[in-house]
């Protein structure tokens, strides 16, 4: 009688000792998630950006994987700008050059 209760609680721990989680979370919730092998190869030349007034944003982005971004796979980015421009004027404007980019703000 021991051997089976033995047996059967052996079971039951090994079972949860096992067992594997496959949900990934990341420490930051606007975080990115590859899974794979990414090559990302940008290049930027004579870029300007310009943000005048209250709350604005002006960027040139080459090459990027940016938050909230879940990758499954292998990847590759090849961007290029030349005299890229971007300005923004005026309230709560954005303005942005973004080559080769991957996920959001």
């Amino acid at each position: 009688m021991r051997k089976i209760v033995f047996i059967a609680l052996t079971a039951v721990l090994s079972t949860a000792a096992f067992a594997q989680s496959k949900t990934q979370v990341s420490s930051n919730p606007q975080g990115v998630q590859i899974q794979g092998n990414t090559d990302i190869k940008a290049s930027q030349k004579n870029v300007t950006a310009v943000a005048v007034g209250e709350g604005n944003t002006a960027k040139n982005t080459a090459g990027a994987i940016k938050g909230g971004t879940q990758i499954q796979g292998n990847t590759k980015i090849k961007a290029s700008q030349k005299n890229a421009t971007a300005v923004a004027v005026g309230k709560n404007n954005t303005a942005a050059n973004e080559a080769g980019v991957i996920g959001g703000k």
